[in-house]
């Protein structure tokens, strides 16, 4: 029997719940599972997860095959680091030690995202403020200029939405008109 950890899904409808379990691999996703060894929580912000970091540590030891997913899973808690010492044979006070330098680098990168986060936020921010005030100004030209200039212009405006249609019929006679509009006349001729 090769035994995966993989995610079941639990919940409503809408509302997924998963759980991180230990089963055969010829299971179904729901069906019945060996152990939980955590949740997944998808809904809240930011999504929650708890992994029971030594029953993980034991089906990996017993040759468990974590899916995608939940491989994603233990790589963030920091399972698969652990296991990969433990592997190696490394001691249980170097395992500490490197389990703790890892964590550091971890809430360093958390820290690095967030100011990346936060730069992007404000670079936003002064890019409306730009937009919004070249829109102010635009506004402020029209107010100055005289009325008859601004109905001028919403005049022209006005009849460039409307000039492809319109510049179709004021346009000099083609020879293809001029042939039409010939026979046209040459029709009316022969009736009356």
């Amino acid at each position: 029997m090769s035994v995966r950890l993989r995610l079941r899904r639990m919940g409503k409808k809408k509302q997924p719940f998963y759980r991180i379990v230990a089963m055969d691999s010829r299971k179904t996703r729901d069906g019945r599972y060996l152990e939980n060894l955590g949740t997944y929580n998808p809904i809240k912000n930011p999504a929650e997860l708890s992994v029971k970091e030594d029953r993980a540590l034991y089906w990996l030891g017993q040759g468990a095959i974590p899916s995608f997913t939940v491989r994603s899973f233990f790589k963030k808690k920091g399972i698969l680091h652990k296991w990969h010492l433990m592997k190696k044979g490394a001691d249980v006070a170097v395992i500490e030690d490197e389990m703790k330098k890892w964590s550091v680098l971890q809430e360093e990168r958390l820290k690095r995202l967030e100011a990346l986060t936060d730069q992007r936020k404000r670079s936003e921010k002064k890019e409306q403020k730009a937009e919004s005030k070249a829109e102010k100004e635009e506004a402020v030209v029209e107010t100055v200029e005289s009325p008859e200039v601004v109905t001028k212009k919403k005049v022209k405006a006005a009849a460039e939405k409307v000039a492809p249609e319109e510049a179709l019929i004021e346009e000099a006679p083609t020879e293809e008109t001029s042939t039409k509009e010939s026979a046209k006349e040459e029709i009316k001729k022969d009736e009356a």
